[in-house]
Order: structure tokens, then sequence, then C-alpha cells
């Protein structure tokens, strides 16, 4: 299907993912460079994944919770990038319907779990800082398996309306995508049917899976940070806020990348800032996840320096 030939009375089997660039020179050096960035991510949170299990220091509710966060991270990134590279190596950019909305669900399932996770985690802070004697009593394996469980399950629930919602839209053309992976705004801006309805039920979802979890995680770490603040030396609270500055460094970028792509449905047409904006949420986050969480927990890197010693 050529660009541009598609008639309103036409229906659209396949789209045209414009990817990152058109100039056929820029490709092979993006490709090497996302290539290291999945390679990089893909190792990174498998050897968190690995330090975690191997370790019996690391098995706590905290470090049971960055596991399935590394593995979101990895289901993530492979939503997006194996496409993109394929793109990269051949002049053939189309992605079939079907494998378009496939796509979108997967990307959907698995940073709506992520929203769920990150709240989880904020909670699980507050519990061990502010309530140190009941912790393990609310934080049990039973309540931990739940946690993870229902944030996939509320996850599942948004991807699939979702993804049906958007089926029931009419796309008669043109059928050019100006991004490199299928999602909401853009395919919104295809449709020739009314996207009100679909409109309504992000703005729902929006509510639901980034207004509510990010209140609830500014008050956790409120009542977080008034707790730290009444430790009299300053080891200790050094100490405290070292555990949670890489959750929220974390958060920051997840929801600030959220809100810009989210928030812009008004815009008349996609721009580069959209592919900017998808890089950090898709590729840049993922990998940089391990290191964030790396870089000042002494457990976590004599941990790793086992699985990668093999001693």
């Amino acid at each position: 299907m050529d660009l541009g030939t598609l008639g309103n009375d036409s229906c659209v089997s396949t789209f045209v993912l414009l990817g990152l660039t058109e100039t056929p020179v820029l490709r092979p050096i993006l490709f090497v460079i996302f290539l290291l960035a999945y390679v990089a991510t893909l190792g990174g949170n498998f050897s968190i994944l690995a330090a975690i299990i191997i370790e019996p220091k690391l098995h706590t509710p905290m470090y049971f919770f960055l596991g399935n966060l590394s593995m979101l991270d990895v289901g993530c990134i492979s939503v997006t990038v194996p496409a993109m590279l394929k793109h990269f190596l051949s002049n053939d950019r189309h992605i079939p319907y079907g494998a378009c909305l496939s796509q979108l669900f997967f990307f959907h399932l698995l940073a709506g779990a992520d929203c769920f996770l990150l709240t989880v985690m904020a909670y699980d802070r507050y519990l061990a800082i502010c309530h140190p004697l009941t912790y393990n009593t609310h934080m049990s394996w039973r309540i931990q398996k739940a946690s993870v469980c229902l944030s996939c399950v509320f996850s599942f629930s948004n991807a699939l309306t979702q993804t049906v919602a958007l089926s029931t839209l009419k796309f008669c053309g043109p059928n050019t995508i100006n991004h490199f992976y299928c999602d909401l705004p853009q395919l919104f801006q295809l449709s020739c049917s009314s996207i009100q309805l679909n409109e309504q039920l992000l703005f729902v979802a929006a509510a639901f899976m980034g207004v509510v979890p990010l209140v609830l995680i500014t008050v956790s770490y409120g009542h977080v940070a008034a707790a730290v603040l009444r430790i009299r030396s300053a080891e200790g609270r050094k100490k405290a806020f070292s555990t949670c500055s890489s959750h929220l460094t974390v958060v920051g970028i997840f929801y600030g990348t959220g809100v810009f792509s989210y928030m812009r449905l008004g815009s008349v047409e996609s721009s580069d800032k959209d592919k900017g904006i998808g890089i950090l949420n898709t590729v840049i986050s993922p990998m940089l996840n391990p290191l964030i969480y790396s870089l000042r927990n002494p457990d976590v890197q004599g941990a790793l320096r086992k699985v990668l010693t093999g001693r």
C-alpha cells in the first residue's frame, strides 16, 4: 500500500510507520545505537533480576517489586525496539492493522502495570520507614503477590478496553503514522470516525492509572519525608533518603514522559517531540532503571558483582 493512495471509501489494512528518520544514511547509525541500547537494557535488567534471585540479602519486598519492574522494562522495550530495528534495515515500513493493535495492547499492558507497581513500591517504602514494627505483617509474601497480580489485572483491563475501543474506529486514509510505534494519539489523528468515546476512555484511564497513583505516591513520600526529618542522626537520614531517591528518580522520568505523551491529544499532527518523548519512555527509561537502582545501593552492587564474576 503506497502512501497517500487510500481514498475516503477505502479501508486501511496496513499502516506506515515513518520511524525516527527518512534519511537513508542515518539508518545504519541509528540501528547500531538502538541495538546497543536494547542489548544494554536486556543485560542490565536481567542482571538485576539474577542478583535478586541469587543474593539472599535481597529477598525482601522492595527487591521483589524491583525484580518485577525489571521484567516489565524488558517487556516494554521489546514491544517497540525490535520492530524499529527491523525498519532501519528494510525499506518496507508497513505494519499490518492487527500487528499495530497488538503492539498498542502490549505497550499499554506493560506501561500500565509499571504505573501500579511504582505506586506499590512507594507504599512499601512508606510502611518500611513509617511503620517498621508492623512492616512484615502489612507486607507479607501473600500481600506482595496479590499486589503484583492486581497491578497486572488492572493494567490488562485498561489495555483491553483501549484496544477494543480503538478497533471500532474507521480508518479510511491516510495511513501514515509519524512515529516509530503504534500508540493512541497518533492513531486518533488518522481516524475518519468520531473519537469522542475513545478520548473519554483515555481521560478516565489517565485519571485512574496516572493521577490517582501519582497522588498516592506523593502522599506516601510526604509521610516518609516527615518521618525521616524526625531522625536525629544525619547518617540515619541519609540512609533513609537513599532507599527512596532511586525510586523517586524513576517515578519522575516515567510520569514526566507519560504526561507529555498523552496530554497533547489536541495537537493537529505528530511532531518530532513525540518521537523524542517516545524514545525516553520506551528506550531510555528501561535502560537507565537498572543503573539508577544500583548506583547508590551497595547491596545491589555486591549482588551484581557476584553475578558478573561468578563468585
